[in-house]
């Protein structure tokens, strides 16, 4: 069984929390780093989000709103993306759509495949 998520004090991941998206763009941008390993996003609006090189590893992400976002550059194992909104989104080659679907409706955590 894995850990319930984690609400962290993590300054980066409390932007997320607050669905301050731009600014936590700017903050990655200019090489601060940030802890979202197994963090708590459920429901959020996180579209806009630039998650080339997160950590999303474990990251609940249930109902949350994924819609646009690149994550062929984000480590989204043990993630799990129940319900949701993932339209136009992108996802790591490693994830097979059998697992990208699986999550999405039954809230398994992805697993990569290679």
């Amino acid at each position: 069984m894995s850990p319930a998520p984690e609400i962290k004090t993590d300054p980066l991941y409390q932007l997320l929390r607050d669905e301050n998206i731009e600014e936590f763009n700017s903050r990655k941008e200019k090489g601060e780093a940030c802890d979202l390993v197994g963090t708590d996003l459920r429901s959020m609006d996180l579209r806009g989000l630039d998650a080339i090189g997160l950590d999303m590893s474990r990251c609940y992400l249930r109902q949350a709103d994924l819609r646009g976002i690149d994550f062929r550059m984000t480590q989204l194992e043990g993630a799990s993306i129940k319900g949701a909104k993932i339209s136009g989104a992108y996802f790591p080659a490693s994830l097979s759509p059998e697992e990208i679907t699986l999550s999405l409706l039954h809230g398994t955590c992805m697993r990569r495949t290679e």
